[in-house]
């Protein structure tokens, strides 16, 4: 066979180390590749959107019912990874027991709502769960909680959970995440995304879901959100908002009457 003429004008001595080379570029062209698809990756990360609630707030089992909803009914879930921590308002007494806002039965709900994020991670389960629970909540029906069972079909084991002190160690770990919150939460639901808290501007999350998400391709629920760029914290203090606020009197009267539920 004979060789090309521009390798046999090529000195041995070239040719040698060109041979040499050859192997090297195909090394750095694999070592390169990862890293390109590791920042795609990156682009397309999830938006984290982490809601700090109570389950007998009526005004966060309004929010969770009728608006937190419009994530899994408009296909945005697809860019959130969501996370339900209910302690909210919540303390811990010297004695280790929970001290509720809204009493113990409160307590008691919280606890199995943490259980069936715990046992159910897939946030489709476990969001239908809890949506249940607070949709009984607004209809102050709360005290039959226990069908949310049945009527979602996931099985009894949060209440297994409740019981043997793991829902009480999940709750901590809870509390403890609620306590460090920066800034510190004043109410409930206290939305956060991102790592940036909504405040009183909660309600508009869509809108900071999809200005948060970098993905090349945003779902077709971000064309008709707010084109808002800014939260206006002044022009909303002085405004009521539907929440609880943490320094507000224990056991309060549920408002279910200012709250129907949506269909």
């Amino acid at each position: 066979m004979k060789m090309p003429s521009f390798l046999g004008s090529l000195p041995p001595r070239s040719f040698f180390f060109c041979f040499l080379l050859l192997p090297l570029l195909l090394l750095l062209l694999l070592l390169v590749a990862p890293s390109s698809s590791s920042s795609s990756s990156n682009y397309d990360k999830k938006v984290t959107m982490s809601i700090y609630y109570e389950s007998l707030c009526p005004f966060c089992a309004d929010f969770i019912v009728n608006d937190l909803v419009r994530l899994f009914q408009t296909g945005l879930i697809s860019i959130v990874d969501l996370r339900m921590v209910p302690w909210g308002n919540a303390g811990i007494k010297p004695d280790g027991t929970f001290d509720c806002q809204h009493g113990n039965d409160e307590c008691y709900l919280n606890t199995i709502e943490a259980c069936a994020i715990n046992i159910y991670p897939d946030v489709a389960q476990h969001f239908k769960f809890i949506r249940c629970l607070e949709r009984l909540t607004l209809e102050n029906r709360h005290n039959e909680w226990f069908n949310c069972f049945q009527m979602t079909g996931l099985g009894t084991m949060p209440i297994d959970c409740s019981k043997t002190g793991n829902g009480k160690s999940i709750e901590q770990k809870y509390a403890k995440e609620t306590a460090q919150l920066n800034p510190p939460h004043r109410f409930v639901p206290w939305v956060v995304v991102n790592n940036h808290a909504l405040q009183e501007d909660y309600q508009d999350f869509m809108t900071y879901i999809c200005r948060a998400y970098k993905g090349k391709v945003k779902p077709d629920a971000c064309r008709s959100v707010s084109t808002k760029t800014y939260y206006d914290l002044n022009a909303k203090t002085n405004s009521f908002h539907p929440v609880c606020y943490v320094d507000e009197a224990k056991n309060l009267t549920l408002l279910t009457t200012s709250h129907q539920i949506k269909e």
